[in-house]
C-alpha cells in the first residue's frame, strides 16, 4: 500500500486536527484586535491585558507537558475535548468581563489550558501516530501551517464585528468559533482508536513517563534542542509584542506594524510546509540550526538600519518564512530520538522552555526599553542568543550518545 492509499482512512481525522489548530490558534493570535477597545470601556489597563497574555503563555507552557503525559496514557480525546470547552469558557468569560479577574481568568488562565490541551503539541502528535514515517515530517508541516491559515481567517472576522459592532460583539463571535473546536476535537480523538500506539521492539517505549522524562533530560541533543527552544520563543515573541511600537518610536504609519504581523501569519504557511518537506530530507537539527543563525541575522541586519515600508515588508515575510517551521522539525525530532509512546509529553517538556522565552521576551524587552530608553540592548542580547543558540544546536546534531541498557 503506498503513502496516499495509507492516507485515506485517517484523512478526517488528520483534517478535523487541522481544524482544531487552526481554530485554536487563529483566536489565541486575534485577541489582541480587542485590547484598546476593551482597556478603554472597562476597568482595566494595557498593562492589565498583557499581564493576562503572559500568563496565558505560562499557563500553556506549565500544563503543555501535563496534557501530554494524560494524552499518552489515557487518550486524546478526553484531553482535547476538555481544552476545547476550557476555549469556550475563556471566551465567553472575556466577552463578560468588567474587570480586571475576568480577563485573567478568560484570557490567561483557560486560553492557556486550552492551548495546552488542543493546540500544537496535540495536533501535531495524533498526526505522527497517523502518518507513515516515510511522510511524517512533510505531513507535519503541513498541519502546522493550518495555525496560520486560523489566524488569516479569524483577524478580519474579529475585526469586523468590532468594528460594525462592538468588542463584546467580537468576542461572542469569538466564542461560538470556540464551540467548533469541540467537535474538531471529538473527531480527531479517533486516533485512539484507529491509530493505536505500536510499541517499538527496542523496549523505548514501555518506559513509564517518570522513566522517559529521565532519559529525555539525560539526553543531550534534546536538552540542547529545549535550551535552543528558549531562545526560539524569546526572539519571537519580542518582535510580535515590540515592533509595532519600535515602528511607532521611528514615525512609521501606525499601520504598518499591523501590515507586518500579518504579512508573518501568511509567509508562517510557506514556512511550515516548505521546512515539514526539508526535514524528512536533511538532519532536522540542523535545519533547526540553520533557522535560529538565519532568523539572528536577519533581526540584526533590519534593527542595523532605519526602518522603512520596503525594508519592514521584507523584514515581516522572511521572518514569516522562517518562524513556524521549528514546529514540524521539533516534533519530528522527538520521536526520531524518542519514539512516538511519550511524544506529545516530551515535546511538551520542550515547548515550556520556549514558553519561559517567550515571557522573557515579551517583558524583558519591555524592561529593558524603560530602563534604557531603546531597544538596542535586548536587540544584541537577542541576536547573540540566536546566534549561540543555531550554532550548538547544528554541533549536536551531529552528537551521538552512547547508548545505555533501558529499564524493562
Amino acid at each position: 500500500m503506498n503513502n496516499t492509499a495509507a492516507l485515506k482512512p485517517v484523512l478526517p481525522i488528520l483534517i478535523a486536527a487541522a481544524i482544531m489548530l487552526s481554530l485554536s490558534f487563529g483566536l489565541r493570535q486575534s485577541l489582541g484586535l480587542f485590547m484598546p477597545s476593551l482597556t478603554g470601556d472597562i476597568a482595566v489597563t494595557i498593562t492589565d491585558f498583557t499581564f493576562a497574555i503572559a500568563i496565558q503563555n505560562l499557563i500553556w507552557g506549565i500544563f503543555q507537558p501535563l496534557a501530554g503525559m494524560f494524552a499518552d496514557r489515557w487518550g486524546f480525546r478526553p484531553v482535547m475535548v476538555a481544552g476545547a470547552i476550557s476555549y469556550v469558557i475563556g471566551m465567553s468569560l472575556l466577552a463578560s468581563a468588567n474587570g480586571v479577574l475576568m480577563v485573567i481568568l478568560g484570557a490567561g488562565l483557560c486560553v492557556g489550558v486550552a492551548m495546552a490541551c488542543a493546540s500544537f503539541a496535540m495536533t501535531l502528535s495524533v498526526t505522527s501516530r497517523l502518518v507513515p514515517a516515510s511522510i511524517r515530517s512533510t505531513a507535519l508541516g503541513i498541519v502546522s501551517a493550518a495555525g496560520s491559515v486560523g489566524a488569516i481567517m479569524t483577524a478580519p472576522l474579529g475585526q469586523f464585528l468590532e468594528s460594525f459592532y462592538d468588542w463584546r460583539v467580537g468576542l461572542i463571535g469569538f466564542a461560538i468559533l470556540a464551540l467548533l473546536i469541540v467537535p474538531s476535537a471529538w473527531i480527531a480523538g479517533r486516533v485512539d482508536k484507529e491509530a493505536p500506539l505500536e510499541l517499538s521492539p527496542d523496549n523505548t517505549d514501555r518506559l513509564s513517563a517518570g522513566a522517559a522524562i529521565g532519559v529525555a533530560f539525560r539526553h543531550v541533543p534534546f536538552v540542547v534542542m529545549a535550551i535552543a527552544y528558549f531562545v526560539c520563543g524569546m526572539q519571537l515573541i519580542f518582535i510580535t509584542t515590540h515592533l509595532p511600537s519600535y515602528l511607532l518610536l521611528c514615525g512609521m504609519d501606525p499601520m504598518l506594524g499591523a501590515s507586518a504581523l500579518g504579512i508573518i501569519a501568511g509567509f508562517n504557511v510557506l514556512g511550515s510546509i516548505f521546512f515539514g518537506w526539508a526535514g524528512g530530507r536533511w538532519p532536522k537539527m540542523v535545519l533547526l540550526g540553520m533557522i535560529y543563525i538565519s532568523r539572528s541575522l536577519v533581526i540584526a541586519l533590519y534593527f542595523m538600519l532605519p526602518p522603512t515600508p520596503s525594508t519592514t515588508i521584507l523584514f515581516a515575510a522572511v521572518m514569516g518564512f522562517l518562524w513556524l517551521g521549528v514546529s514540524p522539525l521539533v516534533a519530528g525530532s522527538v520521536v526520531e530520538m524518542f519514539g512516538l509512546r511519550w511524544q506529545a509529553m516530551i515535546q511538551g517538556f520542550a515547548f515550556f522552555s520556549h514558553q519561559i522565552g517567550s515571557f522573557m521576551g515579551a517583558f524583558g524587552g519591555g524592561w529593558l526599553f524603560d530602563q534604557l530608553g531603546s531597544y538596542n540592548l535586548a536587540l544584541q542580547i537577542g541576536v547573540s542568543l540566536g546566534l549561540f543558540a543555531g550554532t550548538a544546536q547544528i554541533i549536536f546534531a551531529f552528537y551521538k550518545p552512547p547508548k545505555k541498557p533501558l529499564p524493562a
